[in-house]
């Protein structure tokens, strides 16, 4: 017998699948983080755990070892898992003492860089993560404008400037909808909150315009990646910076999932529109948690008017871990890299599906692709293929996030694995019992992401 968290295993027993259930009973939830749940994957068969991760090659608690072709760390590990040239300079840098009294220069030396690569940009300052990090821009660009209400469209995380989209009377609408998960409850966002975050859908200039119209002089920014899953209609991007100039607000860029994979530095650069204030986590630190919020130094020194600070954004590692990630792709193309194994995957991946009269579905760009199937029963269908993938060793969901580890030698696996599952669930969606072949529950729905 061996013993997880103080519950004992049986030898035949799974390793992840106790240590979940145990941590169901301590951690609201299960996890940290929605998109890590196994129940978003195949629920009571996901592999919850890691021991080892190296490349895109991942050691789970029973010792399998998987490919991850899903989504990478939720596509935190551009460079791959345990990059050799980040992991040195962070334990380089965690054996001089990455937490002191005294200030880590990295945090100068990264500032430098940033701005070497945005020079439309000032000032930087730091947080940890993503969802914090775009709480900071908001505040930066509230205290800048003196304004509260801010327009938006995608996902921006789970804090309150956020979530107040959600906080109506009666609950008569639900206006996080088509920008994150239906009937997201904004339970504990102040009530008082009502009415200061207002959704617009991407590519919908007018819908912004409306916004303003409506609301002159109280916005305070218009949030929104620069891309997600579609390009910007011709005029798009440059009309809400147009619009930002004239009313006054300040265009907050949210690249902390686009961020590094379409541009070195963010898919603004490729667009050549520019922000007032750009924020960047995930990728950034490739698995160390790192992010940063950047911009116009007549915007960002209003960070100065409030109070805007944390203990852990001063330790070492994270500028490290940024530094040696950034100094990486600037060596190497990881952008053409991941474009071209994710078009390699792609147009492997279509024809076998059109070959057994498979309805798979791809949306998004080749780097970060979101995958589904127009059939009435898509969940059930994704969570039967992601459960005959786990037996061909690799990690397979409702997102393929490429990376530089990934090779075309890892597209054929994958591939190959595909061609041989693709039969069973033609025969399942011809016998209509694709729920009764899982083996277990159908995963849980997931992000409705921008469009």
């Amino acid at each position: 017998m061996t013993r997880l968290g103080g519950s004992e295993v049986g030898s035949t027993a799974s390793a992840n699948q106790q240590l979940y259930r145990l941590a169901r009973t301590l951690i609201p939830g299960g996890t940290q983080l929605l998109s890590k749940r196994p129940e978003m994957f195949a629920p009571e068969q996901w592999p919850a755990y890691f021991r080892e991760a190296h490349g895109c090659e991942v050691v789970d608690l029973d010792g399998r070892r998987y490919i991850d072709m899903a989504i990478m760390g939720v596509s935190a590990c551009l460079l791959g898992y345990n990059d050799p040239d980040v992991t040195e300079a962070v334990v380089r840098r965690v054996k001089s003492g990455s937490m002191c009294t005294l200030n880590s220069p990295e945090e100068v030396e990264l500032a430098q860089l940033l701005l070497e690569l945005h020079p439309w940009a000032g000032n930087v300052r730091y947080a940890r993560t993503g969802g914090e990090s775009m709480t900071v821009a908001v505040r930066v660009a509230r205290a800048a404008t003196g304004r509260d209400r801010i327009a938006f469209c995608g996902y921006h995380g789970w804090h309150d400037w956020y979530l107040a989209a959600n906080r109506l009377p009666d609950g008569e609408r639900d206006p996080l909808k088509g920008h994150l998960l239906p009937g997201l409850a904004p339970n504990g966002v102040p009530s008082q909150l009502a009415g200061t975050a207002i959704p617009f859908a991407y590519n919908d200039l007018e819908q912004l315009r409306a916004i303003f119209e409506r609301r002159p002089g109280e916005i305070a920014a218009v949030v929104m990646e620069p891309t997600r899953a579609v390009e910007p209609k011709p005029g798009f991007l440059e009309g809400v910076r147009e619009l930002c100039d004239r009313t006054g607000a300040a265009l907050v860029f949210d690249e902390i999932t686009v961020g590094w994979r379409l541009a070195l530095g963010g898919a603004h650069l490729r667009y050549g529109v520019e922000p007032d204030i750009a924020v960047f986590a995930k990728a950034m630190g490739n698995g160390h948690p790192m992010a940063a919020i950047i911009g116009r130094a007549a915007v960002m020194q209003a960070a100065q008017e409030s109070f805007i600070s944390s203990t852990y954004w001063t330790e070492g590692v994270g500028p490290t871990a940024a530094l040696a990630t950034i100094r990486k792709m600037q060596r190497i193309d990881v952008r053409s890299h991941v474009a071209r194994i994710g078009t390699q995957w792609r147009e492997t991946m279509r024809p076998l599906a059109d070959k057994h009269g498979i309805p798979l579905t791809f949306s998004g760009f080749p780097a970060i692709t979101s995958i589904g199937f127009d059939h009435p029963e898509s969940l059930a269908l994704q969570t039967l293929f992601t459960v005959r993938m786990l037996d061909h060793g690799i990690l397979a969901g409702g997102q393929f996030s490429v990376s530089l580890a990934h090779t075309p030698e890892h597209v054929e696996r994958y591939c190959s694995a595909a061609d041989q599952i693709f039969p069973e669930l033609a025969a399942a969606i011809r016998d209509g019992d694709i729920a009764a072949r899982i083996g277990g529950p159908v995963r849980h729905s997931g992000f409705a992401r921008l469009a």
